[in-house]
C-alpha cells in the first residue's frame, strides 16, 4: 500500500511541477512581451487578465504541492499539547476534516463554474470565462485528494507501522 501511495504521490508531483514550470514560463515571457509592447506604445489587451488567471492556477497547483509537503498553512497548537501516542490520530483527523472542508469548496467552486458558464461570461473578446477558472474547483479537488494520501498514509503506518532501516522486513 505505501508504494502505490508513493507512486501515485510522485507522479501527480511531476505533473504538478510540470504545469507550475510550463504557466510560470508564460508568464514571465507575457509579462517581459507586455513591457516591451507598452515601451513601443502598443500592448495585448487581454494579456493583463490571462496573467492574472495565470496567477490563480499557479496558486491552486503550488497549494497541492504545499499541502504534499505539509508546507501549507496550519494550527499547531492541539498537536504540542497532545502526547506522541494521540499525535497520529489527531492528524488523521485533521487530514480527513480539512478534507471535507476542500470538498466542500471545491463543489462550490463547481458551481460557480456553472454559473460562469450558464452566464456566458467572457474575459477578453468573446473568450469566454469558465476555462480560465476550471482550476477553482479541480484545485480544491487536487487538495483533498492530497489530504486523502495524507491520511491512507498514516493509516498504513498505524495498521503496519513502516520497517526500521537495519531491521529485515519478513
Amino acid at each position: 500500500m505505501r508504494k502505490i501511495l508513493r507512486i501515485i504521490d510522485k507522479s501527480l508531483a511531476a505533473v504538478e511541477t510540470t504545469l507550475i514550470i510550463a504557466i510560470v514560463a508564460v508568464m514571465v515571457t507575457m509579462a517581459f512581451l507586455q513591457v516591451i509592447l507598452r515601451n513601443m506604445d502598443a500592448g495585448l489587451l487581454w494579456a493583463d487578465i490571462f496573467l492574472r488567471h495565470l496567477v490563480l492556477w499557479v496558486g491552486f497547483i503550488g497549494a497541492s504541492l504545499a499541502t504534499r509537503d505539509e508546507k501549507h498553512i496550519s494550527i499547531d497548537a492541539l498537536s504540542r499539547l497532545a502526547s506522541e501516542n494521540v499525535l497520529p490520530y489527531i492528524r488523521m483527523a485533521v487530514d480527513l476534516v480539512t478534507m471535507v472542508v476542500c470538498l466542500v469548496l471545491a463543489d462550490a467552486g463547481y458551481q460557480f463554474l456553472q454559473y460562469e458558464m450558464e452566464a456566458e461570461t467572457t474575459i477578453f473578446g468573446e473568450t469566454p470565462a469558465w476555462p480560465f477558472q476550471i482550476i477553482i474547483p479541480i484545485g480544491f479537488a487536487l487538495i483533498a485528494f492530497r489530504f486523502f494520501l495524507k491520511f491512507l498514509g498514516r493509516l498504513t503506518d498505524r495498521i503496519s507501522p513502516p520497517v526500521e532501516a537495519g531491521e529485515n522486513a519478513s
